[in-house]
C-alpha cells in the first residue's frame, strides 16, 4: 500500500480497519498572519489508536500537506492528548514524523507547544514504549521530540537535524549530509533504516516483540519450539554475533530477532529476541575489543529492558577495549554508563562467557561481581586479568621456570574457566550446543525475580 500521506501511513501500519481517529475536526485557532483564512485540517497531524497484530497502540502521524506539518498549539495538544490516553491504558505510542518544524506564524504559542510535547514524552518514558518513525523532515525542535523516544526508525530519504548540514561549520550538504539516514544511523541516533514500506514492516515486527507497558507481560507468546534443541552450528561470536543470536531465537527464525542500531558500534550486537516465547534483550560481542560506541549501544538496550521488565542475556567474548584516540576520549564515561546500567538493573541478568572474558572487560560485561544472577561459561573459555603469556612475562623473576612453564601454570591457576568456577564466579560450565537449553532454564527460574533497591529519587550516572 502506498504510504504517501499521513492517513495512508497510519493505515499501512495498523491492522486493517482498526484505526480510530481522535480530534479529526481540530483546527488552528491562531489568527495572526491571516491564519484565520487558512484551513488546517486536523491541524496537520492525524491522531488516534488502533491495533498491530491485535495489540492496542496509539499513533500520531504528521501531515506535511498542511502548513508543512509544522507544529503549533493545537497540533501539539492533539499529540499530548494521545500520550495522556496511552499512559492511562498502558499502550505504546508510535509517532510518524514528517514536518517542517515549528509553526512560525504561532511564535511563542508554538514554542510552548513544543515544551508540552517534550514534557508528555518525558513523563511517559519508562511507562509505555515510545517509537518514532521519520518519513520526511525532522529538524530543529522536532529532533528533540524524536530523541525522547526509546527507538527511532527512519526512511532512507528522510532527514533528521538540529542544524541543517549547510549551517554546520566548514561543511556543505554535498560534502557530508549530516541530516541523512546513513549519517544518523552511523551516529547511533537511528535504530533502523529502510524504504517507507520496509520501515512500516519493521515497525510491525518490532512492536510484536515489545511489552505494552512497564507492568505488562504481553511480549510473551505461546511457543512450541523444542526447549532442549541443540545449537548445531552455533560458533564463536566474533564477527558473527547476529548469526549466533538467531540460533538462540525460537525456531531460529529472524522474525523473532530485531537488531537495533546495526550501523553503530559494530563491535556489539544488541537485539530484542524471542526465546521460549518471551522477549529478552541480548547483548553480544561481535569483536574482541569493546568500543565507546559499542558500550553506549549496549547501555541503551539494557536501560530499556530494565524499565520494561525484559530479562537481559549477555554473550561475552572480549579481551579488552578499543585503542583509537576517539575511543580513549570517550571510553571512561561510556564504560561507566554501561557498568552502571548492568549494576543498576533489577531484571533477570544472565551471562554466557563464550570465549574470553579478560581484563576489566570481564566485569563490564555483567560479571558475577557486578550482579549477574547466573553466569555460564563454555568449556574452553578463558577468564582472567590478562592473557597468560603477558602475565608470565610480568611475573617471571628468575630462571627457575621458563616462560612457557610459567604461562601454563598461570593459565591453570588463574586464567581458566575452571579456576573461575572454583571461586564461584561461574555457576556452571556448559557445552556450546547446550547454551539455549541452559538459558531457558535460567529464564524460567528467574521469572519471579524481585530485588529490593536502596531508596533514592534516581541515580546520577548518565
Amino acid at each position: 500500500m502506498a504510504t504517501d500521506s499521513a492517513r495512508a501511513r497510519v493505515n499501512s501500519l495498523l491492522d486493517e480497519n482498526s484505526f480510530v481517529e481522535i480530534g479529526a475536526l481540530v483546527n488552528a485557532r491562531n489568527t495572526d498572519f491571516n491564519l484565520a483564512n487558512v484551513q488546517t485540517p486536523a491541524d496537520g497531524v492525524v491522531t488516534g489508536y488502533g491495533q498491530i497484530d491485535g495489540r492496542l497502540v496509539y499513533v500520531y502521524s504528521q501531515d506535511s500537506s498542511v502548513l508543512g506539518g509544522a507544529v503549533g498549539e493545537m497540533h501539539a495538544k492533539k499529540i499530548v492528548k494521545i500520550y495522556e490516553m496511552a499512559v492511562k491504558v498502558g499502550a505504546p505510542v508510535i509517532g510518524l514524523i514528517d514536518s517542517s518544524g515549528i509553526r512560525l506564524e504561532e511564535a511563542t504559542d508554538a514554542l510552548n507547544a513544543f515544551g508540552e510535547i517534550y514534557r508528555a514524552k518525558a513523563k511517559a518514558s519508562g511507562v509505555v514504549p515510545q517509537i518514532s518513525a521519520v518519513f520526511g523532515n525532522c529538524g530543529g525542535g522536532l529532533a528533540i521530540i524524536n530523541g525522547l523516544s526509546d527507538f527511532t526508525f527512519m526512511a532512507d530519504k528522510a532527514k533528521i537535524f538540529v542544524n541543517s548540514p549547510n549551517a554546520v561549520d566548514n561543511n556543505k550538504e554535498e560534502v557530508l549530509d549530516t541530516a541523512s539516514a546513513k549519517f544518523q544511523a552511523e551516529s547511533g541516533n537511528v535504530d533502523f533504516v529502510g524504504s517507507e514500506e520496509e520501515v512500516i514492516g519493521a515497525l510491525r515486527q518490532f512492536v510484536s516483540l515489545l511489552p505494552s507497558n512497564n507492568e505488562a507481560y504481553d511480549a510473551e507468546v505461546d511457543n512450541d519450539d523444542d526447549l532442549n534443541r541443540n545449537l548445531e552450528g552455533f560458533e564463536v561470536l566474533n564477527k558473527n554475533a547476529l548469526f549466533a543470536i538467531s540460533k538462540l531465537a525460537d525456531f531460529e527464525d529472524m522474525s523473532n530477532v530485531f537488531e537495533i542500531k546495526k550501523d553503530f558500534g559494530k563491535d556489539i550486537v544488541a537485539a530484542l529476541v524471542r526465546i521460549s516465547g518471551r522477549t529478552v534483550g541480548v547483548v553480544a560481542c561481535n569483536e574482541k575489543k569493546l568500543s565507546a560506541d559499542g558500550a553506549d549501544k549496549a547501555a541503551r538496550l539494557i536501560r530499556f529492558c530494565d524499565a520494561f521488565e525484559l530479562p537481559v542475556i549477555t554473550l561475552a567474548d572480549t579481551n579488552g577495549f578499543a585503542t583509537t584516540k576517539d575511543d580513549e576520549i570517550r571510553l571512561p564515561k561510556a564504560l561507566s554508563e554501561l557498568t552502571y546500567e548492568y549494576a543498576n538493573a533489577t531484571v533477570a541478568k544472565i551471562t554466557v562467557i563464550c570465549g574470553e572474558a579478560v581484563s576489566s572487560a570481564y566485569n563490564v560485561f555483567n560479571s558475577k561481581g557486578l550482579g549477574a544472577d547466573v553466569v555460564y561459561a563454555w568449556q574452553d573459555s578463558k577468564i582472567g586479568i590478562m592473557n597468560s603469556k603477558d602475565a608470565a612475562y610480568i611475573l617471571k623473576k628468575d630462571d627457575s621456570q621458563s616462560l612457557e612453564e610459567l604461562e601454563n601454570e598461570y593459565e591453570t591457576l588463574q586464567g581458566s574457566v575452571m579456576s573461575a568456577a572454583k571461586r564461584g564466579y561461574v555457576d556452571t560450565i556448559i557445552s556450546l550446543c547446550d547454551t539455549r537449553k541452559y538459558l531457558i532454564g535460567a529464564l524460567d527460574m528467574l521469572y519471579t525475580k524481585s530485588e529490593d533497591v536502596l531508596y533514592k529519587k534516581h541515580g546520577s550516572v548518565k
